[in-house]
């Protein structure tokens, strides 16, 4: 099971902060509702105090991280190191929406890499750190973070991504609300 800890240390801190890769779990209330596990890159993570965390969320294909919290507020975060000593660390959280506009987005969006196809923060108060061996975890070696995503933005422009967001990204796979 690992060990359990009500807050985010120094020692965790580190760890998040060293990782190139991590992973936001989210899903809906309903016992047939698709569960969501998304990857994240691009150094946009953020541990704001020992029970904050956020993130900088791109314009992506879906919104279901969005619509799941505005259901339920569950959030899972988990980070595995693909280098050095193996550990995986896991932050349970019940998050929130940060959308442009907002006197949130003004107190927070400071704290982040704002790219231009970011289309809100995804902020977690954390009530549980769990950290785990991850022995089986294999290594990998990072070469770069991708620009695809930041190119097919800039090329869409703020009036594209917009188009886009209304078109894709407003209902979920379940048919929750995204915003």
């Amino acid at each position: 099971m690992g060990k359990i800890f009500t807050e985010i240390n120094d020692a965790h801190r580190t760890f998040i902060q060293q990782q190139h890769l991590f992973f936001v779990a989210s899903a809906p209330l309903a016992a047939d509702g698709h569960v969501n596990l998304s990857p994240k890159g691009l150094d946009c993570f953020r541990v704001l105090s020992p029970g904050l965390v956020g993130y900088s969320d791109m314009t992506g294909s879906g919104n279901e991280t969005a619509a799941h919290i505005l259901e339920n507020q569950r959030i899972t975060f988990m980070f595995c190191a693909f280098d050095g000593p193996p550990m995986i660390l896991r932050l349970y959280g019940s998050g929130q929406l940060v959308l442009p506009g907002t006197p949130e987005w003004a107190e927070y969006s400071p704290q982040f890499p704002l790219y231009t196809g970011t289309r809100q923060l995804i902020l977690a108060r954390i009530y549980a750190v769990q950290t785990s061996c991850g022995f089986a975890v294999p290594l990998y070696d990072y070469k770069a973070d991708r620009d695809v995503l930041h190119k097919w933005a800039d090329n869409r422009g703020p009036e594209g991504l917009a188009t886009y967001r209304a078109e894709k990204n407003q209902i979920s796979l379940d048919g929750l609300p995204t915003h």
